[in-house]
């Protein structure tokens, strides 16, 4: 049965619906320079309608390259970080591979052993088959203890997750925070935990896409832009 099309009811064509969400969700642009950007090229929308197509087609983008990841390596690493949501502090939890390779993400309102649980075990079910064999963390114990818990889980016997508590091996990851913190640049206060949720999904999609973590990806952005395209079935 074909897929019903995303771009039903809506009044501009897909190129500039895919355009100006592609543009806002790679680049460190407002929803007002994404307007002025549109305008040059005599398109008016407003920034109300901008905030929709990117809320709207930022988690539909990540659920589409799916298929297309490449597969993760099992060499994890894990940390929060931290990003201003309806004005409070929220923690983003994320995981990437050896390669930088975006395992998940998890946005919460409390860096406890809840949150890092909840965290850790979403990430290892998305990959299923594919479970890591090392996390390397910072010094927090609550990741510690998290990870014996998972691996008494599945064997009680026999510590498959070798958990590496080294700071400094750590850097991969806290570069990678500082790329996406960059990336937000003012934008980095969300209206509400849902908005900021929808958005980060589409923000990671593209980074995933751009540094060519998918399959079938020309390089560069003509690569990036043909890619998007096919997936949502443009010419």
């Amino acid at each position: 049965m074909p897929r019903k099309s995303p771009f039903k009811h809506h009044r501009f064509p897909r190129e500039i619906i895919l355009c100006a969400v592609r543009w806002y969700l790679r680049y460190p642009l407002s929803y007002q320079d994404v307007v002025d950007l549109l305008s040059e090229r005599d398109v008016a929308v407003d920034r109300s309608t901008i905030y929709r197509w990117v809320q709207k087609f930022g988690p539909e983008l990540s659920k589409r390259i799916e298929r297309y990841l490449r597969r993760a390596s099992l060499d994890w690493h894990v940390d929060e970080t931290y990003i201003r949501v309806g004005g409070k502090w929220r923690y983003l939890w994320r995981a990437v591979d050896a390669n930088g390779q975006m395992i998940d993400f998890r946005l919460t309102a409390r860096r406890d052993a809840k949150a890092a649980r909840a965290f850790l075990r979403k990430a290892i079910e998305r990959v299923r088959l594919h479970r890591p064999v090392t996390i390397v963390t910072d010094k927090a114990p609550t990741y510690a203890r998290v990870i014996r818990e998972i691996n008494h889980r599945h064997d009680s016997h026999f510590d498959s997750i070798r958990h590496i508590d080294k700071k400094w091996r750590n850097n991969l990851i806290e570069s990678d925070h500082a790329a996406m913190k960059r990336l937000l640049g003012y934008r980095q206060s969300f209206r509400s935990l849902r908005s900021a949720k929808a958005t980060l999904r589409g923000i990671e999609a593209i980074r995933t896409i751009k540094r060519g973590h998918i399959h079938k990806k020309q390089s560069g952005v003509r690569g990036e832009i043909e890619f998007i395209s096919q997936l949502f079935g443009a010419a």
